[in-house]
């Protein structure tokens, strides 16, 4: 071929590759990239593609630090289990829930401890007679603990979001936060242990250790009054 016959030739390839949309001067390497990061999020779905690329989890972190020690002056004495389903929907005026709006639903579950507090016993809060054979301890009633989360039993059933929510995660450093329905299945398992008898069974349980334990003591008769 000529020098000619070379410069159509250029000349062509050049009005061609002007033609071209936008997506079709991409390189082809960044085309390959992610077609192969789309695979990849996509792969654990088929059976025996799940680890193709090698994936590794490490844990890096730091040391657990300690920031400070507490003496208790109480007794658990009962703990109750409790589950909860929160359906927790967030709704924008003047705008439908297709754009903007969240609902989450959630199953809670934790526990509640029940204690009495012998923080404030004194010396007239037991009362023996002369010969210790009988003794009256009067003790405050029987209070709830904060409800704790279990991580490992609470999870999400469902997550719907409006479009603009689902942008936003996009860009946030914590999308999808949890934290509302963690709190709000929280206080509805703090509620439910407050209509239980769990304070009653404390209370009855502390009776018992304190009863057993003066007993081995020498004592025939315990009494104890919550006041």
């Amino acid at each position: 071929m000529t020098s000619t016959d070379a410069k159509p030739e250029e000349s062509r390839r050049e009005q061609r590759s002007a033609r071209l949309p936008w997506w079709g001067k991409v390189p082809l390497v960044l085309v390959t990239v992610a077609a192969l990061l789309f695979l990849g999020s996509r792969l654990d779905l088929l059976p025996g593609f799940g680890n193709l690329f090698g994936e590794e989890t490490h844990d890096r972190t730091g040391p657990t630090l300690l920031e400070s020690i507490q003496d208790l002056d109480r007794y658990e004495a009962a703990s109750g289990n409790f589950q909860v389903v929160v359906d927790l929907e967030k709704d924008t005026k003047y705008l439908p829930d297709a754009l903007r709006g969240t609902r989450t639903l959630f199953v809670g579950a934790g526990t509640v401890s029940s204690y009495v507090d012998f923080g404030g016993i004194g010396e007239d809060s037991v009362q023996v007679n002369g010969d210790r054979t009988t003794a009256t301890i009067r003790l405050p009633h029987a209070v709830l603990g904060k409800p704790a989360m279990d991580p490992d039993r609470s999870y999400a059933v469902s997550k719907q979001r409006g479009l603009l929510d689902r942008l936003g995660d996009l860009f946030s450093d914590n999308p999808a936060d949890e934290r509302a329905v963690n709190q709000l299945a929280a206080r509805h398992i703090g509620e439910a242990a407050e209509e239980s008898e769990l304070t009653g069974r404390a209370e009855k349980n502390t009776t018992a250790m304190l009863q057993g334990l003066l007993h081995s003591l020498g004592f025939t008769q315990v009494t104890v009054v919550y006041a």
